[in-house]
Parts: structure tokens; C-alpha cells; sequence
């Protein structure tokens, strides 16, 4: 890892950067044709060295268009060296430019969401009898395990991830020697070219290169990462409804920049990170609309909305997860508080009437009405599941089944029926499918998503060397085209 230092020290990977590595590229490429001879493959090489180093001095220009650029190489070694564009375009080098720096981002994405999903695996692993309310229309609804929601959440990202690793494949292919429309009556190797950018193939339809996948592509990441914004402000208004409560079982431990004080009212710790990851998703996913507006009823391979290497969708997408990242590790849960909340409802009601059908053949949709019964009488004389006693749910049995022949009269769940069915712990406990909350389901789920996780990094990591191996190579060669 390089120090702050060395880092200050690099050139920007801005357009200017780029133009040069292709323009260094595409020297040694055709000098080695033949396309060159070796004095002028040299002496352009010297040329081009020249502009990179008047670039990267204290704000000095960097021109980051192909017809900005190319009148700093003529000052440098003269309109020889304009050979050096014979079958290239500025729409095949600036989409070029525009993927390989998206493909930066993608992968620093990447990278981000695996260290954010590592977070996420290692909460759920700490909160594995954690039990506590889920909701549904803003509704506490039934108990569940805090890890079990959190392997949810995993598993959701482990999809935006495979699309991440889907959307690259079709990404990072070669769009030079594309030209402009149907390519070049000059023997140009794209295959060499590619590689030397890091490519892992051609695009190879010449017309498609330029015209159509730049537009689609713009609209891919955008749904990439409209995924990954709709997953991270689900999990954010969770914790929001929180706190809105005046005993919340979840929310963000104070100061760290999690929480600000109000400047009015001195109880208030507004979560301020939750809050600003909400609004730069919102922003991403007005830029991923804007994508598809820019793309709609134009002709291919118009400017409106062909990808760029500017685009910031990535870039906003990153700093999300990254504060994502953070407010995972930031959570302040109350374990006890939550199993109170689950003992104040009775979201052990779908509970009642699954065991009266599973175990004494009651139909569901009657059980489902006792039930409902049940928290009818419960609300109306405010008694939570822990004091609603056997008896009273005796009583209210022997009024919903009075009228039915059909069924018995006497309430047929057991004393310790009724009490485990009331029991948030017991029912979450108790679950018996494939992917429920139960002990030996999340040891399964755990094993899954570390071993999607280390596949992932494994991804990133092979994705990112192979790129950073194209260019030390690159930068080797053209070094020794300077000597």
C-alpha cells in the first residue's frame, strides 16, 4: 500500500492519464508492427513522455479530449506523430477512457461492498439469539432473530455483488480499434491493445463497441447501483421508525459522527449519518433515472447518454456503502428492550393458530379467528401475552366455537402448548423450514454467505491485479521504448 505521500505524488486517473497510457499503447503496438519503424516509435515515445511530465507538474493543464490532447504531441515531436492516430477515433479512445475508469470504480466498489458485507456477517454472528420484532406495514408483525434479519440483508447484497461481477464482465472489454462505425482499413491488433489496458476481451462488433453498449452501459450501472441504494435506505428507515419510539431497541450509538444534538431541543440526538446516507441514495438513484431519459429516443451512439468516465454513480455508490459500513458498526442494540416490545403485541397470533391446525387439526382460518379474537379481548382490557392466561383464552374459545358443531368444545391446545406459543424465544426457536431462524438454519446460512463472501473477494482481488498487472506491463514496455 502506498503511503499519503506517494499517493499526492500520482497523477489523477483523469482523462489526460488515460489518452497518455493509450497513446504510449499504441506506439509500442505498431511500432512493433511494422506500422512504426523503430526511430520513430522511439522518438514518439519521447514526445509523448514529455507532454505526461509537463501534465503531471504543479496545475499545469491536462486536456482530457483526444483534439486537446494530440496539439501537445505535435509541439512535442512534431505532425509525425500524428501517425500514431491512424485508425483511431476519439469516439473509440474516450469511450475506452470512460469504461476503464468506471472499471476503477466498479471495483473499488466491489471491494467496498465485501468489507461492509464482512461488517454485516460478523453483527449477525454476535446477534444470533438476539430476538426481536419484525414489521410489516410499519406493523410490528412477528419475532424473528436479529441475525436472521441481518442474513437477509446479506443475502441481498450478495446479489448486487453477482450483478456488480455480471455488469464488469460485460464492461470491460476493448472498444479500441473500434474507430467510429465499422473499423479500420489499418491492421490494428486490438487483441494487444486490450490486454495492455487490462481488458479481458473485445467488444468485439465494431458498431456495437461504439454505438449501442456505450448508452446501455450507462443504464446498467445505474441499475447496479439503484439495487445497492434500495437495499441500504430499506435497512436505514428500519432504524428510523426507531426513532420515532421514546424506548427504541435499535438505534446509533451517540457522537462518532453518527448523531448531532439539536440546537433546540436538548433530548434530541438526530441519527445525522442515517440521515445523509438517505439523501446521497436518493441521489443515485436520480442519476440512474436520468441515465435512461438521457438514452430514450435518440439515435446510437449520440452524446446524450453514452457512459462517461465522469459519471458519479459508483462514485456516490462508494461512499454509501462505506457509511453503510459504518452504521453497521455503529448499531446500539438492546437486546432486552426488543423482547419487551415483543411481549407488549401479540405477534405470537399467527403462532396460536398455527399450532391449533399443526397439532390439533383446527382450521387454520379458525385458529386464525380465535386469534384474532384473542387480541380483540387482549387490546379491549389491555392485558399483554405475558398476563393473558389460560383460562382467558379458555373463555374466549369455548364464544368463537359456540355455533360450529364441528369442532370442540373445549380448547384443545395444553396449558404448555399455549404458554410456548406465546413465547417470542419459543416460536423463533421453534421454526422448522429450510432458511428460518432456528440455530442449525443460521449455522447453514452463516456457511453460505462467509463462503459467497470469500468468493467475492476472491473476485475482486484476481480482477484488480490482472488491471494493475496490464499496466505495470504497459509502463515496462514503453520504458524500454524510451531507451
Amino acid at each position: 500500500m502506498c503511503s499519503n505521500t506517494e499517493a499526492a505524488k500520482a497523477p489523477a486517473r483523469d482523462n489526460f492519464y488515460w489518452l497518455g497510457q493509450i497513446n504510449k499503447a499504441t506506439d509500442i503496438i505498431n511500432t512493433n508492427q511494422g506500422l512504426l519503424t523503430q526511430e520513430q516509435g522511439h522518438r514518439f515515445a519521447q514526445g509523448i513522455q514529455k507532454v505526461l511530465d509537463d501534465g503531471n507538474k504543479p496545475n499545469a493543464a491536462r486536456p482530457n479530449l483526444v483534439i486537446t490532447f494530440e496539439p501537445l504531441l505535435i509541439a512535442a515531436s512534431g505532425p509525425e506523430i500524428t501517425m500514431l492516430h491512424a485508425g483511431r477515433s476519439s469516439q473509440d479512445m474516450l469511450t475506452t477512457i470512460s469504461i476503464v475508469r468506471q472499471r476503477e470504480q466498479m471495483l473499488e466498489l466491489a471491494k467496498s461492498l465485501n468489507d461492509m458485507q464482512a461488517t454485516l456477517l460478523e453483527l449477525a454472528q454476535k446477534h444470533r439469539e438476539t430476538i426481536i420484532p419484525n414489521y410489516t406495514n410499519g406493523v410490528a408483525a412477528q419475532p424473528n432473530s436479529l441475525a436472521h434479519y441481518l442474513l437477509g440483508y446479506a443475502v441481498a447484497f450478495e446479489r448486487d455483488q453477482k450483478r456488480l461481477e455480471e455488469c464488469y464482465a460485460r464492461l470491460n472489454r476493448s472498444p479500441m480499434g473500434a474507430t467510429v462505425l465499422n473499423g479500420t482499413g489499418w491492421p490494428l491488433n486490438r487483441d494487444r491493445m486490450a490486454a495492455y489496458l487490462g481488458f479481458d476481451e473485445l467488444a468485439y462488433n465494431t458498431y456495437d463497441a461504439g454505438q449501442i453498449y456505450p448508452n446501455e452501459a450507462a443504464m446498467e450501472i445505474g441499475g447496479l447501483t439503484s439495487n445497492i441504494a434500495i437495499h441500504i435506505t430499506s435497512f436505514i428507515e428500519e432504524i428510523m421508525q426507531q426513532y420515532a419510539q421514546p424506548r427504541p431497541w435499535i438505534l446509533l450509538k451517540e457522537g462518532n459522527g453518527n448523531t448531532y444534538v439539536s440546537s433546540a431541543m436538548p433530548q434530541k440526538r438526530n441519527p445525522g449519518i442515517l440521515n445523509r446516507a438517505r439523501k446521497d441514495c436518493g441521489t443515485i438513484l436520480g442519476e440512474a433515472v436520468g441515465t435512461a431519459f438521457r438514452a430514450h429516443n435518440i439515435p446510437a451512439g449520440m452524446a446524450d447518454g453514452r457512459l462517461s468516465g465522469n459519471n458519479n454513480m459508483l462514485k456516490y455508490t462508494i461512499k454509501v456503502v462505506k457509511d453503510f459500513d459504518h452504521i453497521l458498526d455503529a448499531l446500539d442494540v438492546k437486546p432486552e428492550r426488543a423482547l419487551e416490545e415483543l411481549n407488549l403485541d401479540w405477534t405470537c397470533s399467527q403462532e396460536i393458530a398455527d399450532v391449533l391446525m399443526r397439532k390439533y387439526k383446527i382450521p387454520f382460518r379458525t385458529g386464525h379467528h380465535f386469534a384474532s379474537e384473542i387480541v380483540t379481548y387482549a387490546r379491549t382490557n389491555n392485558v399483554p401475552p405475558s398476563d393473558f392466561t389460560y383460562a382467558q383464552a379458555q373463555g374466549v374459545y369455548a364464544k368463537v366455537v359456540a355455533g360450529d358443531a364441528s369442532l370442540p368444545k373445549a380448547f384443545p391446545m395444553s396449558e404448555e402448548d399455549w404458554k410456548a406459543a406465546l413465547n417470542p424465544v419459543a416460536i423463533v426457536n421453534n421454526r422448522a423450514v429450510k432458511g428460518g431462524p432456528q440455530a442449525a438454519e443460521l449455522d447453514i446460512m452463516l456457511r453460505k454467505a462467509h463462503k459467497e463472501l470469500e468468493a467475492c473477494t476472491t473476485w475482486q482481488v484476481k480482477a484488480s491485479q490482472k488491471v494493475k498487472d496490464a499496466e505495470d506491463k504497459l509502463n515496462r514496455d514503453f520504458e524500454a521504448m524510451l531507451k
